[in-house]
């Protein structure tokens, strides 16, 4: 094997099958598993796990004040501080309403 550089740990070999695939089971690769996949000028190949999440979910990760309401609503809803809010699916065939902002209290 060649010299490895930065903190690579050697994990053996493997080969290509007959449609270019390889299998990296021995370096911890599970089914569904995904990874961003980088090539230098080298030809040394890095894979970057990822995780995905629905488009409509990232604007919890994009926005630091809805991400802070959905902390603290976890919060208190695993310390029993919720309270019953009706049923809701009256609501469900109307059309959403356009919001200027997230108008949630700071914590």
């Amino acid at each position: 094997m060649t010299e490895l550089k930065s903190d690579f740990v050697p994990m053996g070999e493997v080969s290509a099958d007959e449609r270019s695939r390889m299998a990296f089971g021995k370096a911890g690769v599970h089914r569904d598993d995904r990874y961003a996949v980088a090539v230098n000028a080298e030809g040394e190949i890095l894979l970057t796990p990822l995780v995905s999440i629905p488009r409509r979910e990232l604007l919890v990760w994009d926005d630091e004040v809805i991400r802070a309401a959905l902390v603290r609503g976890l919060e208190q809803s695993s310390n029993d501080e919720t309270s019953e809010g009706g049923d809701f699916t009256r609501y469900a065939d109307e059309e959403p309403e356009e919001t200027a902002a997230f108008d949630a209290p700071k914590p």
